[in-house]
C-alpha cells in the first residue's frame, strides 16, 4: 500500500473514531451531578483518551515495551559508569604510579577529554539517529565505546589514556542522543515521564556498580586493580548492541520517514491493546500525521535554524538550554571529585573514601528513583523551582560548616563534628539534586523538542552538557585545590539564579502529548499558556463525560 493510501485510511479511521469530549456551556463552578466529580486536567481530549485506553501494564506487549525502555536505559548506564569510574580510579595507587594524575593539569585533562569527545561527536550523533534510526544509532554508539575501552584499558602511556577517553566520549554522544529520543517516542503519553525519567536514572545503574567494582578491585595489588573496572565499561554496551535487534523502531521516526503503516501498527500494538479503533491511537496518529513532515528539516543534517529563528523554536530551545546548563552546573559536577571532597572533610583513607562514594551514589539513586515514580503526576516547573532552591540551601550548609571546620583546624581545635555535618549536608544535596534533576534531564529536552528537530536538539543539548561538564571537570580540580571548600559558594549563588530562571521561563509540559505542546510554544507567553487547564466531569468508572467551560 502506498504512503498516501495509508494516510487516507488513517484519516478515514480518525473520522470514525469515538466522539470527542462534549463541551458544555455550563459554568465550571457548577457542581457536577451525583456520582460524578469535577477534575482539572491539562488537556481534556488526551485525558479522555487515556481513561478509555486502559493499557494493561502486565501484558506481554507492555513487558516488551519495558524491555525496549531498558535497552535505552543501558545507554545511560554506560555514561553513568564512567562518571563514577574515574572518580575512584584516579585515587588508586597503581594508576597514580603510571599516569601521575596529580601532576600539573593531568587530572583535569583525563576527565575533560571525555567531554571533548562527546562535544565533537554530538553533530554526528544527530545525523546517525535521524538518517538511520534510533536503534542503529544506539548500536553504533556501543561499538565506538568498546573501541575506546580497548584503547584505555591497555594504556601504559598518558597519551594513549587520553585518546581512549576521547573515543569513549564520541561513543557516549551517539548513545545519549538516540536513547532518550527513543524512550520518549515509544512511550504512551501517560507513561512518558516515568519511561524517560527511568532512562536518565541509568546514570546510577552505571555509577553504583562502578563504585562497588572499584572499591573491590582496589585490593588487587597490581595494574588489574584499575584495568578490570575499565574493561567492564563495555558490559552495558554489549547488552545494547544485542538488545536493539529485539525491539521495535520509534513510531515517530517511522512516520517521519514515510513508513506510516509501521508507525500505526506500533501504536495499535503498544498503545491500543491491539485495537485499531482505540481512541488514544487515533489521537496520536492524527497528531503525528499533521505534525511531522516527510520533507522536514531532519533531512538536512546541517540545518539548526528552526531552533533559533522562530518564536516557537526559541522557547523550545530555552528549555533545552536551561536543563542542559543548570543540570550540569548546580553543584552536581562536584561528584567527579568526591574523593577530594571527602579528603578535605577529614576522610583521608582511600578505602573509606571509596566506601563513602558508594554510599553517596546509593543515596542519590534513592532520590532519583523516588522522583521517577512520581514524574507523570508531579508538575515539572514547580519541582525545578523548589528543588533548585533547596539545592542552594544544602550547599550553603555544607560550605558554611566546611568554613567553620577549616577555621578550627587552623587553630588546632577539634573540628570532626563540623566535618560530619558538612558531609551529611553534601549527601543531602545529592539526594535533593537527584530528585529534582535526574529524571527531568531526560524528560525536559525530549518533551520540548518536536520530532523533526528532536535528534538535532538533543545533539545540541549534549554539546552544551559536555561543554559545561568540561568546565566542571577542568576547573573543578583546580578550584578545589586552590580555594578548597570555598569553591562550593560559587554554586550556592548560581542555584538561586537558576531557581528564579525556572520560575520566570520554565514551561510546564506535564499532561500533554508531544504534538499538543506545539500549541503551547506558539502562544505569545508559553509559560502562562502551559499552566492553562481544562475542567472535565468524570463518572464513577473514571471516564470523562463532559468538558466544562470556564
Amino acid at each position: 500500500m502506498s504512503s498516501s493510501a495509508s494516510k487516507e485510511n488513517i484519516h478515514k479511521e480518525k473520522q470514525a473514531a469515538a466522539p470527542t469530549v462534549t463541551t458544555t456551556a455550563v459554568p465550571a463552578s457548577k457542581a457536577p451531578s451525583k456520582g460524578k466529580k469535577e477534575k482539572e486536567v491539562h488537556n481534556a481530549e488526551l485525558y479522555a483518551a487515556i481513561q478509555e485506553a486502559n493499557i494493561n501494564p502486565w501484558s506481554w506487549t507492555s513487558i516488551h515495551l519495558y524491555f525496549a525502555i531498558f535497552i535505552s536505559f543501558c545507554c545511560a548506564v554506560a555514561n553513568g559508569y564512567d562518571g563514577s569510574l574515574m572518580t575512584s580510579i584516579i585515587a588508586m595507587r597503581h594508576f597514580v604510579e603510571v599516569f601521575k594524575p596529580k601532576e600539573g593539569t593531568n587530572e583535569s585533562v583525563i576527565f575533560s577529554l571525555y567531554t571533548v569527545g562527546a562535544m565533537v561527536g554530538a553533530p554526528f550523533a544527530a545525523t546517525l539517529s535521524d538518517k538511520f534510526g534510533r536503534r542503529k544509532a544506539m548500536f553504533c554508539g556501543g561499538a565506538v565505546i568498546i573501541i575506546g575501552m580497548i584503547i584505555i584499558s591497555t594504556a601504559m602511556k598518558f597519551a594513549q589514556l587520553v585518546v581512549g577517553r576521547f573515543v569513549l566520549g564520541l561513543g557516549i554522544a551517539i548513545m545519549t542522543v538516540a536513547a532518550p529520543a527513543y524512550s520518549i517516542e515509544i512511550a504512551p503519553p501517560h507513561w512518558r515521564g516515568r519511561c524517560t525519567g527511568f532512562y536518565n536514572c541509568g546514570w546510577f545503574g552505571g555509577s553504583i556498580p562502578a563504585a562497588i567494582v572499584t572499591f573491590a578491585t582496589n585490593y588487587i595489588d597490581n595494574h588489574y586493580s584499575w584495568r578490570i573496572p575499565l574493561i567492564l565499561q563495555a558490559f552495558a554496551c554489549v547488552i545494547v548492541m544485542i538488545g536493539v535487534f529485539f525491539i521495535p523502531e520509534s513510531p515517530r521516526y517511522l512516520m517521519a520517514n514515510g513508513r506510516d503503516e509501521e508507525a500505526f501498527a506500533f501504536l495499535v500494538k503498544y498503545h491500543g491493546n491491539g485495537d485499531p479503533n482505540s481512541r488514544l491511537v487515533r489521537l496520536e496518529i492524527e497528531e503525528m500525521r499533521e505534525g511531522i513532515r516527510q520533507d522536514g528539516i531532519d533531512k538536512v543534517w546541517w540545518d539548526y535554524r528552526p531552533l533559533f529563528l522562530t518564536h516557537n523554536g526559541r522557547w523550545r530551545m530555552a528549555q533545552v538550554l536551561m536543563i542542559s546548563i543548570f543540570g550540569q552546573f548546580s553543584g552536581n559536577g562536584l561528584g567527579y571529585f568526591n574523593t577530594t571532597i571527602f579528603n578535605n572533610l577529614g576522610v583521608d583513607s582511600i578505602p573509606a573514601q571509596l566506601g563513602y562514594n558508594i554510599l553517596n551514589q546509593g543515596l542519590s539513586a534513592f532520590g532519583a528513583l523516588t522522583a521517577v515514580s512520581l514524574t507523570d503526576r508531579m508538575p515539572r516547573r514547580k519541582v525545578l523551582v523548589i528543588g533548585t532552591f533547596m539545592c542552594a540551601l544544602a550547599l550553603a550548609t555544607n560550605a558554611g560548616l566546611s568554613e567553620k571546620m577549616a577555621q578550627l583546624d587552623a587553630k588546632g581545635l577539634f573540628s570532626a563534628s563540623y566535618g560530619k555535618g558538612a558531609l551529611a549536608s553534601y549527601f543531602l544535596f545529592n539526594i535533593i539534586y537527584s530528585f529534582t534533576y535526574t529524571p527531568l534531564q531526560g524528560v525536559i529536552p525530549t518533551e520540548a523538542l518536536e520530532t523533526t528537530m528532536r535528534a538535532k536538539g538533543l545533539a545540541l543539548s549534549g554539546f552544551i552538557v559536555n561543554a559545561v561538564g568540561f568546565i566542571n571537570q577542568f576547573a573543578g580540580p583546580i578550584g578545589l585545590k586552590n580555594i578548597k571548600h570555598r569553591y562550593i559558594f560559587v554554586f550556592v549563588g548560581w542555584d538561586v539564579i537558576e531557581a528564579i530562571a525556572w520560575y520566570l521561563f520554565g514551561v510546564e509540559s506535564q499532561g500533554r502529548t508531544l504534538e499538543q505542546l506545539e500549541w503551547v510554544y506558539n502562544q505569545p507567553n508559553p509559560v502562562k499558556a502551559s499552566l492553562k487547564v481544562d475542567k472535565v466531569v468524570v463518572d464513577e468508572e473514571g471516564k470523562v463525560t463532559e468538558k466544562l467551560e470556564a
